[in-house]
């Protein structure tokens, strides 16, 4: 029975072991020390990461095709993401190259590549010094502040104006290597793809939207996004120079872009599972397991005909809390019976306290409609919008 080793499972990673099992697959795990003992009873053999680092997850990896030999490795989220595949290389496994993989954990290199590829993307600088640039951001003002490597819009911040600018430098002088882009105007779009070899096999376009600035919390995300033939055509050509300039060969890609008044802009590119549940989006929206293509992606395993288009549309919502202490979510009743409604969680509960949100992890939860149109998708996000509330009282 063929192996396939899961570098990190966490929760929304269970999936891909399921999709294994299904499969007729060993599954083995390298997992961090707060969920080893959790995920040790959904799998056949479990390594603990000495850490959270990326070399950590690395040395985990390493651990664990040492003790047996996979016939796949597959990474889940962002910090696993190079320790795979620099197992991947080893081994000779698929993967979406080691070069992709270093590439996408860094948006400095990101920025430096795809400058050379000619790819449209936001003028930028990279410094290890907030207050040098001061003069650099007064000539592109608004810009974006950003760290190099994070994941969930954590440290990714709107700067309008040079006060604004020298009150970042005061909060974040001390945090090393950032970077400062000039600020985009645009929808803002991901496109996530299954690659085989080089080729797309399946890729979809998600509308995305985000919280008030300064921060970029992404909010909603629906699938199966049909653009006109001109911009879509557009975004198809750009969306391919983007993976080839990466390298990207084998696995899944989520690619977030703003479609700007001159064309689709680079925001970032990722080859990992994308997060806030879009994976149970595109399954609904196409209906196939992308969970389980990406296993079989991982484990050179065949893939069936790829679906013609969407079979359904499918949005998420996750609210923000007002900051307090929670007290209820209201309106849930009404909104489970809504037949477009498919499933919700939270992430905070009653009694916890709510930040003010700065990025994904301070957002309340999550909750997914699908429906058979476009437009009944949206109206039943616009009913989950406005029927939901959710309680804080001050503390």
């Amino acid at each position: 029975m063929s192996e396939l080793l899961l570098v990190g499972v966490g929760f929304m990673g269970r999936p891909y072991l399921t999709a294994a099992r299904r499969l007729g697959l060993r599954v083995a795990a390298v997992e961090g020390a707060a969920r080893a003992a959790d995920t040790a009873g959904l799998v056949d053999h479990i390594r603990v990461a000495p850490g959270n680092h990326d070399e950590q997850w690395a040395a985990g990896a390493w651990a664990a095709a040492a003790d047996r030999k996979p016939a796949g490795v597959l990474a889940f989220t962002e910090n696993n993401v190079l320790g795979a595949a620099l197992l991947q290389d080893r081994l000779g496994v698929p993967g979406p190259s080691l070069h992709a993989a270093t590439v996408s954990r860094n948006k400095a290199l990101q920025r430096g590549l795809f400058a050379a590829a000619g790819i449209r993307q936001p003028e930028h600088l990279m410094t290890d010094d907030l207050e040098s640039a001061r003069d650099w951001a007064a000539a592109h003002l608004p810009v974006v502040v950003k760290p190099l490597s994070s994941a969930g819009s954590e440290g990714v911040e709107l700067v309008e104006d040079l006060d604004s600018f020298q009150d970042a430098v005061a909060r974040r002088n001390h945090e090393g290597r950032l970077l400062v882009e000039a600020a985009v105007d645009g929808p803002e779009y991901s496109w996530e793809a299954l690659l085989s070899e080089g080729k797309v096999w399946l890729a979809n376009l998600t509308a995305k939207e985000t919280a008030e600035p300064p921060h970029f919390v992404e909010t909603a995300h629906r699938t199966g996004i049909q653009l006109d033939h001109e911009a879509a055509a557009e975004v198809t050509e750009f969306c391919a120079a983007v993976v080839a300039a990466l390298g990207m060969r084998t696995g899944i890609v989520h690619l977030e872009f703003r479609l700007a008044a001159d064309g689709p802009t680079l925001m970032e590119v990722a080859v990992r599972t994308p997060g806030d549940y879009l994976m149970d989006l595109l399954s609904l929206t196409y209906g196939l397991d992308w969970f389980e293509m990406v296993v079989r992606l991982a484990m050179a395993m065949p893939l069936p005909e790829p679906p013609p288009g969407p079979v359904a549309y499918a949005a998420s919502y996750l609210p923000i809390a007002p900051p307090g202490i929670l007290v209820e979510m209201r309106g849930m009743a009404e909104i489970e019976a809504h037949p477009a409604f498919v499933t919700c969680g939270w992430w905070k509960h009653p009694g916890d306290v709510v930040p003010a949100t700065t990025w994904s992890a301070d957002r309340a939860g999550y909750l997914i409609v699908s429906a058979e149109t476009p437009a009944l998708r949206d109206e039943a996000l616009d009913f989950v919008r406005e029927t939901l509330t959710i309680v804080t009282r001050p503390g």
